[in-house]
Protein backbone atom coordinates (compact mmCIF):
# COMPACT_ATOMS: atom_id res chain seq x y z
CA UNK A 1 0.00 0.00 0.00
CA UNK A 2 1.59 3.19 -1.20
CA UNK A 3 2.37 5.45 1.83
CA UNK A 4 0.78 8.77 2.15
CA UNK A 5 2.76 11.86 2.51
CA UNK A 6 0.87 14.81 4.14
CA UNK A 7 2.18 18.16 3.31
CA UNK A 8 3.68 20.02 5.71
CA UNK A 9 1.86 23.66 6.29
CA UNK A 10 4.03 26.53 5.85
CA UNK A 11 4.65 27.03 9.81
CA UNK A 12 5.38 23.42 10.29
CA UNK A 13 7.59 24.00 7.19
CA UNK A 14 9.80 27.09 8.06
CA UNK A 15 10.26 25.21 11.40
CA UNK A 16 9.61 26.46 15.05
CA UNK A 17 11.33 30.08 14.26
CA UNK A 18 8.09 32.14 14.50
CA UNK A 19 8.54 33.67 11.47
CA UNK A 20 7.35 32.65 7.56
CA UNK A 21 9.04 32.81 4.37
CA UNK A 22 5.54 32.33 2.72
CA UNK A 23 4.35 36.13 2.44
CA UNK A 24 2.17 36.58 -0.34
CA UNK A 25 2.69 40.36 -0.57
CA UNK A 26 6.39 39.47 -1.70
CA UNK A 27 6.58 39.94 -5.77
CA UNK A 28 10.02 38.10 -7.93
CA UNK A 29 11.30 40.23 -10.86
CA UNK A 30 13.15 38.04 -13.37
CA UNK A 31 15.90 40.05 -14.85
CA UNK A 32 17.38 36.78 -16.79
CA UNK A 33 17.57 38.57 -20.21
CA UNK A 34 18.47 41.89 -18.96
CA UNK A 35 21.60 41.49 -16.55
CA UNK A 36 22.69 38.62 -18.79
CA UNK A 37 22.97 40.76 -21.82
CA UNK A 38 25.60 42.55 -19.82
CA UNK A 39 27.67 39.20 -21.49
CA UNK A 40 27.20 38.92 -24.49
CA UNK A 41 25.98 42.58 -25.63
CA UNK A 42 22.63 42.19 -25.73
CA UNK A 43 22.39 39.35 -28.63
CA UNK A 44 19.83 36.59 -27.00
CA UNK A 45 18.10 35.13 -29.81
CA UNK A 46 13.94 35.05 -29.81
CA UNK A 47 13.76 31.16 -29.29
CA UNK A 48 15.97 31.90 -26.07
CA UNK A 49 14.32 34.92 -24.72
CA UNK A 50 10.92 33.16 -25.55
CA UNK A 51 12.06 30.05 -23.75
CA UNK A 52 12.88 32.16 -20.75
CA UNK A 53 10.13 34.30 -20.36
CA UNK A 54 7.50 30.89 -20.54
CA UNK A 55 9.70 29.43 -18.00
CA UNK A 56 9.62 32.08 -15.62
CA UNK A 57 5.41 32.73 -16.82
CA UNK A 58 4.75 28.95 -15.90
CA UNK A 59 7.04 29.32 -12.23
CA UNK A 60 4.85 31.83 -11.29
CA UNK A 61 6.97 34.85 -11.47
CA UNK A 62 5.40 38.39 -11.20
CA UNK A 63 7.57 40.34 -13.51
CA UNK A 64 9.91 39.98 -16.23
CA UNK A 65 12.81 42.01 -17.18
CA UNK A 66 13.59 42.25 -20.87
CA UNK A 67 16.45 44.78 -21.14
CA UNK A 68 17.57 48.19 -21.24
CA UNK A 69 15.81 51.66 -23.10
CA UNK A 70 19.40 52.46 -24.42
CA UNK A 71 19.72 55.55 -26.31
CA UNK A 72 20.66 55.17 -30.01
CA UNK A 73 22.44 58.40 -29.48
CA UNK A 74 25.05 56.21 -27.83
CA UNK A 75 25.04 52.84 -28.93
CA UNK A 76 24.94 51.68 -32.48
CA UNK A 77 22.00 49.09 -33.31
CA UNK A 78 24.58 47.32 -35.14
CA UNK A 79 26.29 46.64 -31.89
CA UNK A 80 24.01 45.22 -30.08
CA UNK A 81 20.96 42.91 -30.03
CA UNK A 82 17.25 44.40 -29.32
CA UNK A 83 17.63 43.92 -25.95
CA UNK A 84 19.74 46.88 -25.10
CA UNK A 85 17.21 49.13 -26.93
CA UNK A 86 13.76 47.11 -26.20
CA UNK A 87 11.98 48.90 -29.28
CA UNK A 88 8.15 48.60 -29.26
CA UNK A 89 8.22 46.51 -32.63
CA UNK A 90 11.08 43.75 -30.98
CA UNK A 91 8.91 43.40 -27.55
CA UNK A 92 5.83 42.92 -29.45
CA UNK A 93 7.43 40.46 -32.35
CA UNK A 94 8.77 37.96 -29.30
CA UNK A 95 5.54 38.50 -26.29
CA UNK A 96 3.00 38.88 -28.78
CA UNK A 97 0.51 42.48 -28.61
CA UNK A 98 -1.33 41.37 -25.39
CA UNK A 99 1.39 39.72 -23.45
CA UNK A 100 -0.03 37.30 -20.78
CA UNK A 101 -1.30 39.68 -17.59
CA UNK A 102 0.10 37.33 -14.99
CA UNK A 103 3.41 38.32 -15.20
CA UNK A 104 4.30 42.08 -16.06
CA UNK A 105 6.97 43.30 -18.49
CA UNK A 106 9.75 45.61 -17.54
CA UNK A 107 12.89 47.67 -19.00
CA UNK A 108 15.31 49.39 -17.25
CA UNK A 109 16.13 52.61 -18.05
CA UNK A 110 19.67 53.98 -17.53
CA UNK A 111 19.67 57.74 -16.25
CA UNK A 112 21.53 60.11 -18.57
CA UNK A 113 21.75 56.78 -21.10
CA UNK A 114 17.84 57.09 -21.95
CA UNK A 115 16.32 59.25 -24.64
CA UNK A 116 13.08 58.70 -22.36
CA UNK A 117 10.95 61.18 -23.56
CA UNK A 118 10.72 59.76 -27.28
CA UNK A 119 11.64 55.96 -26.88
CA UNK A 120 9.10 55.20 -23.47
CA UNK A 121 5.95 55.84 -25.42
CA UNK A 122 2.71 55.70 -23.07
CA UNK A 123 1.39 52.69 -21.21
CA UNK A 124 -1.39 53.17 -23.66
CA UNK A 125 0.77 52.45 -26.72
CA UNK A 126 2.95 49.82 -24.82
CA UNK A 127 3.05 46.17 -23.76
CA UNK A 128 5.69 47.20 -21.13
CA UNK A 129 3.94 47.41 -17.53
CA UNK A 130 7.15 48.63 -15.60
CA UNK A 131 10.34 51.43 -16.08
CA UNK A 132 12.68 50.72 -13.40
CA UNK A 133 15.04 53.55 -13.57
CA UNK A 134 18.76 52.89 -12.79
CA UNK A 135 20.91 55.67 -11.74
CA UNK A 136 24.07 56.86 -9.72
CA UNK A 137 23.78 58.47 -6.44
CA UNK A 138 24.60 61.87 -8.52
CA UNK A 139 22.03 60.98 -11.06
CA UNK A 140 18.99 61.46 -8.89
CA UNK A 141 17.64 64.62 -10.23
CA UNK A 142 17.54 63.17 -13.57
CA UNK A 143 15.94 59.61 -12.18
CA UNK A 144 13.83 61.59 -10.46
CA UNK A 145 12.13 63.18 -13.93
CA UNK A 146 12.61 60.00 -15.56
CA UNK A 147 10.68 58.39 -12.64
CA UNK A 148 8.08 61.27 -13.39
CA UNK A 149 8.07 61.07 -17.14
CA UNK A 150 6.72 56.99 -16.74
CA UNK A 151 4.54 58.02 -13.90
CA UNK A 152 2.58 60.09 -16.11
CA UNK A 153 2.64 57.47 -19.09
CA UNK A 154 1.26 55.06 -16.56
CA UNK A 155 3.87 52.59 -15.74
CA UNK A 156 4.72 51.13 -12.49
CA UNK A 157 8.16 52.55 -11.36
CA UNK A 158 11.11 52.05 -9.97
CA UNK A 159 14.33 54.15 -8.40
CA UNK A 160 17.82 51.40 -8.39
CA UNK A 161 20.13 53.57 -6.71
CA UNK A 162 23.52 51.65 -8.26
CA UNK A 163 27.25 51.33 -6.38
CA UNK A 164 24.73 51.25 -2.96
CA UNK A 165 28.30 50.59 -1.03
CA UNK A 166 30.36 53.41 -2.27
CA UNK A 167 27.96 56.27 -1.27
CA UNK A 168 28.23 58.52 1.59
CA UNK A 169 25.35 58.17 4.59
CA UNK A 170 24.55 61.79 3.79
CA UNK A 171 23.95 61.67 0.50
CA UNK A 172 21.77 58.74 0.96
CA UNK A 173 19.79 60.53 3.23
CA UNK A 174 19.11 63.48 1.28
CA UNK A 175 18.29 60.87 -2.21
CA UNK A 176 15.56 58.88 -0.57
CA UNK A 177 13.79 62.42 1.18
CA UNK A 178 13.67 63.31 -2.61
CA UNK A 179 12.66 59.94 -4.20
CA UNK A 180 10.09 59.78 -0.74
CA UNK A 181 8.83 63.04 -2.63
CA UNK A 182 7.88 61.66 -6.43
CA UNK A 183 5.56 58.76 -7.75
CA UNK A 184 8.15 56.21 -7.42
CA UNK A 185 6.55 52.55 -6.56
CA UNK A 186 9.80 50.69 -5.25
CA UNK A 187 12.94 52.16 -4.27
CA UNK A 188 15.76 49.49 -4.77
CA UNK A 189 19.08 48.03 -2.48
CA UNK A 190 21.59 47.30 -5.16
CA UNK A 191 25.03 45.52 -4.12
CA UNK A 192 26.72 46.64 -7.72
CA UNK A 193 29.60 45.10 -6.43
CA UNK A 194 28.78 41.58 -4.67
CA UNK A 195 30.53 43.39 -1.64
CA UNK A 196 27.77 43.74 1.00
CA UNK A 197 27.44 41.03 3.84
CA UNK A 198 23.53 39.94 5.19
CA UNK A 199 24.52 42.93 8.52
CA UNK A 200 24.95 45.58 5.91
CA UNK A 201 21.73 44.34 3.56
CA UNK A 202 19.96 44.73 6.81
CA UNK A 203 21.25 48.41 7.71
CA UNK A 204 20.49 49.24 4.43
CA UNK A 205 16.98 48.45 4.57
CA UNK A 206 16.56 50.16 7.58
CA UNK A 207 17.97 53.48 6.30
CA UNK A 208 16.02 53.12 3.31
CA UNK A 209 12.76 52.48 5.19
CA UNK A 210 13.32 55.41 7.47
CA UNK A 211 14.55 57.55 5.04
CA UNK A 212 11.50 56.97 2.76
CA UNK A 213 8.90 57.76 5.99
CA UNK A 214 5.57 57.32 5.51
CA UNK A 215 5.65 57.89 1.75
CA UNK A 216 4.18 54.17 1.31
CA UNK A 217 7.21 53.40 -0.77
CA UNK A 218 7.87 49.42 -0.89
CA UNK A 219 11.31 48.28 -1.09
CA UNK A 220 13.22 45.99 -3.94
CA UNK A 221 16.38 43.90 -3.50
CA UNK A 222 19.07 43.15 -6.61
CA UNK A 223 22.00 41.07 -5.69
CA UNK A 224 25.53 40.19 -7.10
CA UNK A 225 27.15 37.05 -6.55
CA UNK A 226 30.41 37.94 -6.38
CA UNK A 227 31.10 36.42 -2.50
CA UNK A 228 28.34 34.09 -2.80
CA UNK A 229 26.25 35.96 -1.09
CA UNK A 230 23.44 36.88 -3.64
CA UNK A 231 20.85 34.25 -2.16
CA UNK A 232 21.56 35.01 1.37
CA UNK A 233 21.54 38.29 1.07
CA UNK A 234 18.28 38.24 -0.85
CA UNK A 235 16.91 36.32 2.48
CA UNK A 236 17.99 38.58 4.72
CA UNK A 237 15.90 41.41 2.75
CA UNK A 238 12.74 39.04 2.92
CA UNK A 239 13.35 39.19 6.61
CA UNK A 240 13.88 42.44 6.97
CA UNK A 241 10.73 43.32 4.77
CA UNK A 242 11.55 44.21 1.49
CA UNK A 243 8.91 43.29 -0.81
CA UNK A 244 10.06 43.25 -4.64
CA UNK A 245 12.83 40.30 -5.10
CA UNK A 246 15.02 40.25 -8.16
CA UNK A 247 16.34 36.88 -9.65
CA UNK A 248 17.54 35.31 -12.73
CA UNK A 249 17.05 31.54 -14.21
CA UNK A 250 20.85 29.52 -12.98
CA UNK A 251 22.49 33.00 -11.56
CA UNK A 252 22.76 34.35 -15.35
CA UNK A 253 24.00 37.89 -15.36
CA UNK A 254 27.21 40.45 -15.42
CA UNK A 255 30.36 39.25 -14.00
CA UNK A 256 29.76 36.86 -11.10
CA UNK A 257 25.67 37.17 -11.98
CA UNK A 258 22.84 37.22 -9.67
CA UNK A 259 20.52 35.37 -6.70
CA UNK A 260 19.62 32.22 -8.97
CA UNK A 261 15.70 32.46 -9.43
CA UNK A 262 15.43 28.48 -8.57
CA UNK A 263 17.08 28.90 -5.25
CA UNK A 264 14.90 31.67 -4.33
CA UNK A 265 11.36 30.47 -5.17
CA UNK A 266 11.99 27.16 -3.05
CA UNK A 267 13.33 29.36 -0.31
CA UNK A 268 9.38 31.38 -0.90
CA UNK A 269 7.04 28.55 -0.29
CA UNK A 270 4.66 30.35 -1.96
CA UNK A 271 2.17 27.15 -3.81
CA UNK A 272 1.78 29.57 -6.74
CA UNK A 273 5.41 29.04 -7.49
CA UNK A 274 7.07 25.70 -9.51
CA UNK A 275 10.44 25.36 -9.87
CA UNK A 276 10.29 22.66 -12.57
CA UNK A 277 9.51 24.86 -15.32
CA UNK A 278 13.14 26.66 -14.53
CA UNK A 279 15.09 23.88 -13.94
CA UNK A 280 13.93 22.62 -17.78
CA UNK A 281 14.74 25.81 -18.99
CA UNK A 282 17.97 25.60 -17.20
CA UNK A 283 18.69 21.99 -19.17
CA UNK A 284 17.68 22.86 -22.17
CA UNK A 285 19.28 26.76 -22.29
CA UNK A 286 20.87 27.63 -19.82
CA UNK A 287 23.66 24.72 -19.46
CA UNK A 288 24.41 25.05 -23.25
CA UNK A 289 24.73 28.83 -22.87
CA UNK A 290 26.97 28.32 -19.75
CA UNK A 291 29.81 26.49 -22.12
CA UNK A 292 29.80 29.49 -24.22
CA UNK A 293 29.73 32.60 -21.80
CA UNK A 294 31.40 32.85 -19.05
CA UNK A 295 29.85 34.05 -15.68
CA UNK A 296 29.26 32.87 -11.96
CA UNK A 297 31.07 32.94 -8.85
CA UNK A 298 35.09 32.82 -9.66
CA UNK A 299 38.07 33.90 -7.93
CA UNK A 300 38.71 37.21 -9.94
CA UNK A 301 34.81 37.72 -8.99
CA UNK A 302 35.70 37.07 -5.48
CA UNK A 303 38.48 39.53 -5.22
CA UNK A 304 36.83 42.50 -6.79
CA UNK A 305 33.42 42.09 -4.21
CA UNK A 306 35.80 41.95 -1.20
CA UNK A 307 37.79 45.20 -2.30
CA UNK A 308 33.85 46.87 -3.20
CA UNK A 309 35.19 47.05 -6.65
CA UNK A 310 33.67 47.09 -9.89
CA UNK A 311 33.80 44.13 -11.65
CA UNK A 312 35.52 45.33 -14.78
CA UNK A 313 39.01 44.20 -13.86
CA UNK A 314 37.98 40.95 -13.15
CA UNK A 315 35.49 40.50 -16.28
CA UNK A 316 38.52 41.96 -18.33
CA UNK A 317 40.83 38.78 -17.31
CA UNK A 318 37.66 36.41 -17.42
CA UNK A 319 37.21 37.49 -21.16
CA UNK A 320 41.31 37.17 -21.61
CA UNK A 321 43.69 34.69 -23.13
CA UNK A 322 45.10 33.99 -19.06
CA UNK A 323 41.29 33.97 -17.33
CA UNK A 324 43.16 31.45 -14.60
CA UNK A 325 46.20 33.33 -13.48
CA UNK A 326 44.21 34.35 -10.58
CA UNK A 327 47.30 34.76 -8.55
CA UNK A 328 48.55 37.41 -11.00
CA UNK A 329 45.36 39.12 -10.40
CA UNK A 330 45.13 38.91 -6.92
CA UNK A 331 48.76 40.69 -6.57
CA UNK A 332 47.86 43.45 -9.15
CA UNK A 333 44.59 44.15 -7.35
CA UNK A 334 46.18 44.39 -3.82
CA UNK A 335 49.04 46.96 -4.71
Amino acid sequence: MPKIIKKKSAAEATGAGGWLTYRPELKVLDCTIRDGGLINEHKFSDEFVRAVYAAALAAGVDYFEVGYKGSKRLAKREDFGPWKFCDEADLRRVFGDEPDPKMKLSVMADAERTDYHTDILPKSESVLSMIRVACYIHQIPTAIEMIQDAHDKGYETTCNIMALSTIQENELRAALKLLAKTPVDYVYVVDSFGSLYSEQVRDYIRSFMHGLGDSGKKIGIHTHNNQQLAFANSIEAVIHGVTLLDATVYGLGRGAGNCPMELLLGFLKNPKFDQRPLIECIQQYLLPLSRQIDWGYSIPYMISGQLNLHPRDAMELREGARKEEFLAFYDKMME
